[in-house]
């Protein structure tokens, strides 16, 4: 594209590459004249402004000269490092005088701007070429074969290359080479190159074409092969660009014919081998690839011939062209766009009217209309492929994974030395910069894969430097030993062992100052104190005797009576004497004998949280204990002192509190490197499988800061290329995009499935069944249970006794399913397992599970045995079923058979009676497909079923209260609409065991056990839920929890704040 243009017939020369800003000089041509016939001549240099957008370029300065010029370079010479405009401006006359011109002074408006010149030459000087590797030396050739060496320092006496070639003729090219500084190159019209060694001052070798056309226009090196160069032919006949290489000079290495007329000059970019420009008669101007002869770039031109063409050498995607109408122009093979330029041209023909009334006809001149042209001709196409220094030789990426992406481009050299092409390398490598990072991370997963945690946890106490380390590491081990409140107390320099050394010692020591045993006594009745207390006594009015003891400041002898009196006279004399002692230990005695640790734990001095500490862990029960440690850590952790809220991670240790130690950890390490955030992970790991050990919570429950915490060791395990590691650290229960967004990534680069995006299930038939009445599934005939070996997949236990198989239970056709990885069980009968609604048959197989043994209630009275079952065991099939199958064996009726005991509600109790083994050859019950469809692995519907009802001791239970009953038809109805909208099979387990443990709140509400500020969170809660409102629900679920007496609410709060949370996750 165009970018500035000269009306100027002139030859010119770009400022050197070091320069700033970038000069165009230009002289006035020989051998040409314009339409004025004029005969003056003119030296200008020309700034290129690139900012302003119109075509013409300002003009600098002017000098005018006496000669016009065949030639004109700029070179370099005494240039300074700041690249103020200096150098030299070397022009080659047409009387065969060479003239050195100061820009600098030109410029500045000076009248002696001539260095020096030299009329040595005998014809015109056609050509110069200054080297690059010593600046000061300059070549020129002109007619009857002369080549000067001129040096700038002594211009006075050129030297020659050697003696002159034969026979003589004019020299119109001639080149320094690009590698090689004392290798200079001539070209003649007639064709012939010859090669000139200035240190053998001689000529080394000619080269010439075997055709006789070939007549040199233009000669160049090649800027990276020392041993390369090309010839330009202006021969109309034969228009073609010549590549030698100096190796094999018999012919042409490669011909480029892409011009249809002769060649008038060409221009070797020294930014880009790749690219070399040409100009012919055919009025084009080319940018091919001279290795491979292929055109990148065809400037638009008119149709005007261009004698002379130069890259500009600080800006190499401009050039600039000198044509014979008169003009030289300034292009950019970078392409863009022409419209601006045209609209401009036009606004300037325009104003040169201005409002002028030039017809006379009483209006201005109406704007210029220009036709619109189509997008497509507006457009100038850049080169067809980048050009060198705008492609990256080499690259790096960094990818997800800890990836880098890095790719070079490799050149080659042929064996005749050839460039060639590029090869494009592109290499995957795995960064791994945290190496110790990765090496605790893998030992930490080794102990969780091995669950040799104590192991784990002794390692990193004999590995631990600093002593508050050591303390938590052991207190973190404690939790996977026996009589762990024991060594707690150890680890803060408590032994029972000691203290009872110590008290044995004392006794001994006292024993040996007891007075011996006195003889008879007084009982004295006086009306003194002593006589006082012993009338109360002899009495019995031990409560008139213990105050008069206790005012008489007599305090042992008056609890001592307090024993004799009975525990409320005990209990009354304990609160005054506590309200009378004050001593150091007062307050401790008081809690201790009054169980108030809370009190302790608020009020005592934080010095002392060790002892405050122990005395929990002695005395607390297992109910409150956690939330006292609680309480211990975050007055510790409120406290000023970094030592002391450092300590509060191991009371939140002994709680089990993860998030509260991630809290405090959080705050007192270094957030920043990687080793930080694995040392809190790996004691987040350990409390949590100790918590899972101890406590038996939920494993998965993950609140939301230790989510974040996860979810950055995920990603650093992530960055270290640690994909597997970083997926199974991240907490699957949770919302957070970011958290989703880096699952998805981690699946996604593992090559797995993305999680939560199943297939579609199969809705499986069912079947209604008479109502107390058992039949075989449909398609399965009963077979004669034969004693075998049943095979559980997927690793599972075998279930419980009280519960049926779903599907055939004939061992030849479970022999002939597919195996997978599970656990053979030798039994006798098989054992019978839950029955489920049956999925589509693409569907995960959903985990059974053993179910936990409950808690018997406490006025729970066991039934009594009967001869007849109510739910009949594998071998003992209910009458029913046998008078449909007349042809099976009937057991004997002395056979004794267990009834299944039931919870509260009608519930089958999953820690059942173990039943009798049948005989062989009963056939085994068949149960119908459910009828609702329910969570896998949970009864449902009618899969357990009474086949007999027979008269048994009933549990009663009464109704619940009015008040009260919209919480259970409340909490109720979210189950069944989480359930209904649940896909997981996880997700579908835990609502259902929830909708089991429910019973234990509507059983207290029935027995109105609750205190009222429990009732009243709970009817808040409610009232939460039918506004769908379940973040406002957990809310009041954290005050009541937090407010209220544990052992009253831990049977059913937990579990209601799974419902709630589940329906915020469903958002039902």
């Amino acid at each position: 594209m165009k970018l500035k243009e000269i009306d100027r017939t002139a030859m010119q020369a770009w400022s050197p590459a070091r320069n700033h800003p970038i000069y165009l000089a230009t002289g006035t041509s020989a051998q040409q004249l314009d339409a004025t016939f004029s005969t003056s001549a003119s030296l200008e240099i020309f700034e290129l402004d690139l900012s302003d957008p119109s075509l013409d370029m300002r003009s600098c300065a002017t000098f005018s000269a006496s000669h016009r010029y065949h030639k004109l370079i700029w070179g370099p010479y005494k240039m300074d490092s700041k690249g103020d405009v200096s150098g030299v401006l070397i022009a080659g006359g047409e009387n065969g005088n060479i003239i050195l011109y100061d820009p600098s002074k030109i410029i500045a408006g000076d009248k002696e701007v001539v260095i020096a010149q030299n009329d040595k030459h005998t014809g015109p000087v056609r050509a110069l070429d200054v080297n690059i590797f010593q600046t000061n030396l300059v070549a020129s050739g002109a007619n009857e074969s002369e080549i000067y060496i001129w040096d700038l320092n002594n211009f006075a006496t050129p030297m020659t290359p050697g003696a002159k070639t034969q026979p003589p003729e004019d020299i119109s090219c001639i080149a320094w080479n690009r590698q090689v500084q004392h290798i200079l190159a001539s070209a003649s019209p007639s064709g012939r190159a010859t090669v000139w060694d200035l240190r053998k001052n001689e000529p080394i070798i000619k080269v010439s074409d075997h055709s006789n056309r070939m007549h040199c226009s233009g000669l160049a090196w090649h800027p990276d092969v020392a041993t390369q160069m090309v010839l330009a032919s202006e021969d109309d006949r034969l228009p073609v660009i010549q590549m030698w290489d100096l190796r094999f000079a018999s012919s042409p290495l490669r011909v480029l014919e892409n011009h249809a007329r002769g060649i008038l000059a060409i221009a070797w970019s020294m930014a880009d081998p790749e690219l070399l420009l040409s100009c012919g008669k055919d009025a084009k101007i080319l940018c091919a690839n001279p290795n491979t002869g292929e055109v990148l770039y065809e400037l638009p031109t008119n149709t005007q011939w261009c004698f002379d063409i130069q890259w500009c050498p600080r800006n190499p995607a401009v050039l600039s062209a000198a044509s014979f109408d008169g003009r030289i122009s300034v292009y950019s093979i970078m392409g863009g766009s022409t419209d601006g330029l045209r609209q401009k041209q036009v606004d300037k023909l325009s104003s040169s009217f201005g409002n002028l009334d030039p017809f006379g006809t009483g209006q201005p001149l109406p704007p210029l209309q220009i036709p619109q042209q189509t997008a497509q001709h507006s457009a100038v196409l850049p080169l067809k492929k980048p050009p060198k220094w705008v492609r990256r030789p080499v690259g790096a990426a960094f990818s997800f994974g800890g990836k880098l992406v890095t790719f070079e481009n490799v050149r080659g050299q042929s064996q005749q030395g050839a460039e060639q092409p590029p090869k494009h390398q592109v290499f995957v490598s795995q960064v791994v910069t945290e190496r110790e990072f990765l090496s605790r991370s893998d030992q930490l997963q080794q102990a969780v894969r091995s669950q040799g945690y104590a192991a784990y946890c002794q390692k990193k106490i004999d590995a631990s430097q600093v002593e508050f380390e050591k303390n938590v590491w052991s207190f973190l081990k404690v939790n996977f030993e026996d009589d762990s409140r024991g060594k707690y107390l150890e680890l803060l320099g408590y032994r029972k062992e000691d203290l009872g050394k110590k008290r044995i010692k004392e006794e001994k020591q006292e024993s040996e100052f007891l007075p011996p045993a006195r003889g008879t006594f007084n009982i004295s009745i006086s009306g003194d104190i002593d006589g006082l207390i012993t009338q109360a006594l002899l009495t019995g009015n031990f409560e008139s005797a213990v105050d008069l003891c206790l005012h008489d400041n007599r305090m042992a002898d008056a609890i001592i009576l307090a024993i004799a009196g009975g525990q409320e006279l005990l209990a009354q004399t304990q609160k005054k004497y506590f309200a009378k002692s004050q001593s150091k230990i007062t307050r401790l005695i008081t809690a201790v004998v009054m169980k108030n640790w809370k009190e302790i734990v608020e009020s005592c001095d934080l010095k002392n949280w060790r002892e405050a500490l122990a005395a929990v862990l002695t005395y607390a029960k297992p109910d409150e204990f956690s939330a006292l440690c609680d309480l211990l850590g975050s007055r510790l952790e409120r406290e000023g002192d970094s030592l002391l809220q450092s300590q509060a991670c191991l009371c939140y240790i002994c709680a089990g509190n993860v998030e509260r130690l991630v809290a405090c950890w959080a705050k007192a390490q270094d957030r920043s490197h990687p080793l930080s955030l694995q040392d809190l992970i790996e004691k987040v790991v350990i409390l949590r499988k100790a918590v899972q050990l101890t406590q038996a919570a939920d494993g998965d429950a993950v609140g939301a800061l230790l989510a974040e915490k996860l979810s950055q060791y995920a990603s650093l395990l992530a960055a270290q290329g640690s994909i597997a590691a970083a997926l199974a650290f991240l907490p699957d229960n949770t919302n957070q995009p970011n958290i989703v967004q880096l699952r998805d990534r981690l699946c996604r680069a593992q090559g797995e499935p993305v999680p939560g995006h199943a297939s579609p299930k199969v809705p499986c038939e069912k079947q209604q069944l008479p109502k107390g009445r058992l039949g075989p599934i449909a398609g399965h005939p009963q077979m004669p249970r034969v004693q075998t070996q049943q095979y559980y997949p997927h690793g599972e236990n075998p279930p419980p006794p009280g519960f049926i198989m779903h599907g055939n239970m004939n061992p030849s056709a479970a022999a002939q399913r597919p195996t997978s990885p599970g656990h053979m069980h030798a039994q006798g009968p098989p054992f019978p397992q839950p029955q489920r609604p049956q999925n589509g048959w693409n569907d995960p197989p959903a985990l059974n599970r053993v179910p936990k043994k409950k808690k018997m209630p406490e006025n729970y009275t066991p039934p009594v045995p009967i001869t007849s079952p109510i739910m009949h065991p594998v071998g003992d099939a209910p009458s029913q079923v046998l008078q449909q199958q007349p042809a099976a064996p009937v057991p004997p009726p002395s056979q004794p058979a267990f009834p299944q005991p039931h919870l509260p509600g009608g519930q089958p109790f999953p820690g059942g009676i173990q039943q009798p083994l049948g005989q062989a050859g009963v056939p085994p019950p068949a149960f119908s497909k459910p009828n609702i469809e329910g969570a896998p692995g949970a009864p449902i519907g009618n899969t357990v079923q009474h086949v007999q009802s027979l008269p048994t001791e009933k549990i009663t239970k009464k109704p619940i209260p009015d008040e009260h009953l919209i919480l259970k038809t409340t909490f109720e109805d979210l189950i069944q609409r989480c359930l209904s909208s649940a896909t997981d099979p996880q997700t579908k387990r835990k609502l259902d065991d929830a909708s089991k443990r429910l019973e234990f709140l509507y059983d207290k509400l029935r027995e109105q056990t609750l205190s009222p500020a429990i009732t009243s969170g709970l009817h808040s809660i409610a009232r939460s839920v039918e506004a769908r409102d379940y973040a406002g629900g957990l809310s009041v679920h954290t005050h009541v929890v937090s407010t209220s007496n544990f052992s009253e609410t831990s049977a059913f709060m937990p579990v209601l704040k799974v419902v709630l949370t589940q329906a915020n996750k469903l958002g039902v």
